[in-house]
């Protein structure tokens, strides 16, 4: 499990990013994923723990 911070989310558009830190990439993040955690929206600069799953982009 990786953690990070919410750099940007757009709730209307249902998408964002998350912020890892160390010269890591950031990592897109969808609704789908958030509501699946239990959450509803995320808000920038908040913790955050995740897993990263890369798809075919």
């Amino acid at each position: 499990m990786t953690t990070g911070t919410v750099k940007f989310f757009n709730s209307t558009k249902g998408f964002g990013f998350i912020e890892q830190g160390g010269g890591q990439p950031d990592v897109f993040v969808h609704i789908s994923a958030v509501e699946r955690a239990g959450l509803r929206s995320l808000v920038e600069g908040q913790k955050v723990s995740f897993d990263v799953v890369k798809d075919a982009r």
